[in-house]
């Protein structure tokens, strides 16, 4: 019996081990590009098994999500539209490619170089650009978000913020 307890208490803890390995295996198969979307459409998004591959975060959440479809049918999700340009901005096919971004105003996927941008919007990686369908007095288009980040002119930039928020 004395020989059996060591025996045991090993095999229980190699069952935990491997358990956790298991379980550590399954978190790191996520989504980071799905193939064959030739119709260019916005695709579901698999909230909490997709990848950003800007800022390397989990999507839980379709708010302020975009999506990036490469000619050849090659789909990429961003949790963030400012993500999304800074992932985009080295790629060659970057002015082929299909923009798409969910919406905060009319919770739906739109033409992310058609939507209009807020600047002071919670989003996931506090770059403020939240993406809406309609234009308001204090939304920005495109381009002028496209810009922005490239400047580091958001809500990430202390300076930005402070300006905005008045923080």
């Amino acid at each position: 019996m004395k020989r059996v307890l060591p025996i045991l208490v090993s095999l229980v803890m190699i069952a935990i081990v491997v358990g956790i390995l298991v379980s550590m295996a399954k978190d790191s198969a996520t989504i980071t590009v799905v193939k064959g979307n030739h119709d260019m459409k916005p695709l579901p998004i698999k909230l909490g098994q997709t990848n950003d591959p800007q800022c390397a975060m989990l999507i839980h959440t379709e708010e302020n999500a975009a999506q990036v479809v490469a000619p050849d049918g090659r789909t990429w999700f961003f949790d963030d539209p400012g993500c999304m340009v800074l992932w985009l901005k080295q790629k060659s096919f970057k002015d082929k490619a299909k923009l798409w971004v969910y919406t905060i105003d009319t919770k739906r996927w739109t033409d992310a170089r058609r939507a209009k941008y807020g600047v002071r919007d919670i989003t996931v990686m506090h770059y403020g650009f939240g993406a809406r369908e309609d234009e308001t007095n204090e939304t920005i288009s495109f381009d002028e978000m496209l810009l922005r980040m490239y400047r580091g002119e958001n809500l990430s930039n202390p300076k930005i913020r402070k300006k905005l928020l008045g923080i």
